[in-house]
């Protein structure tokens, strides 16, 4: 099971570089496997007004989560002191050690294009990385 950071739902949106390796891995994996957090779900949000995409992003949630699969999770506020862990040992920005965090917690895989992610254990992987080994 995966979970996908916010740049990874971005390329895809946005039709960007990394965009056809994402519409693979989403094509190979099944959207019940998929989870995003809160946090990505906001992060969208605020990229998505702020380049007057809100149509986009109306049609992205409606996809995904109201007549899809992917399953949104979230932190709590006692979970806050991992997050600061994150941050200290990994010199993860907050939105980095939030998907760590998370990732960690749910026990899910991150699919990130971001390598700071490698610093830490367990480190991420790219939807290329995965779909590679999957023959769906």
């Amino acid at each position: 099971m995966y979970l996908l950071d916010t740049n990874i739902w971005l390329e895809h949106l946005l039709d960007q570089e990394k965009s056809e390796d994402v519409g693979i891995f989403l094509g190979k994996v099944s959207s019940i496997e998929l989870f995003m957090t809160d946090f990505a779900l906001h992060s969208l949000g605020v990229v998505m007004d702020r380049l007057d995409r809100l149509d986009t992003l109306d049609i992205f949630v409606q996809d995904t989560f109201i007549y899809g699969d992917v399953g949104l999770i979230k932190l709590d506020p006692g979970d806050m002191g991992q997050i600061i862990r994150a941050i200290e040992n990994y010199n993860f920005d907050f939105d980095d050690a939030y998907q760590y965090t998370a990732a960690q917690k749910y026990k899910l895989e991150l699919i990130s294009f971001d390598s700071d992610f490698d610093k830490a254990p367990g480190g991420r992987k790219t939807p290329a990385q995965i779909s590679k080994n999957l023959y769906r």
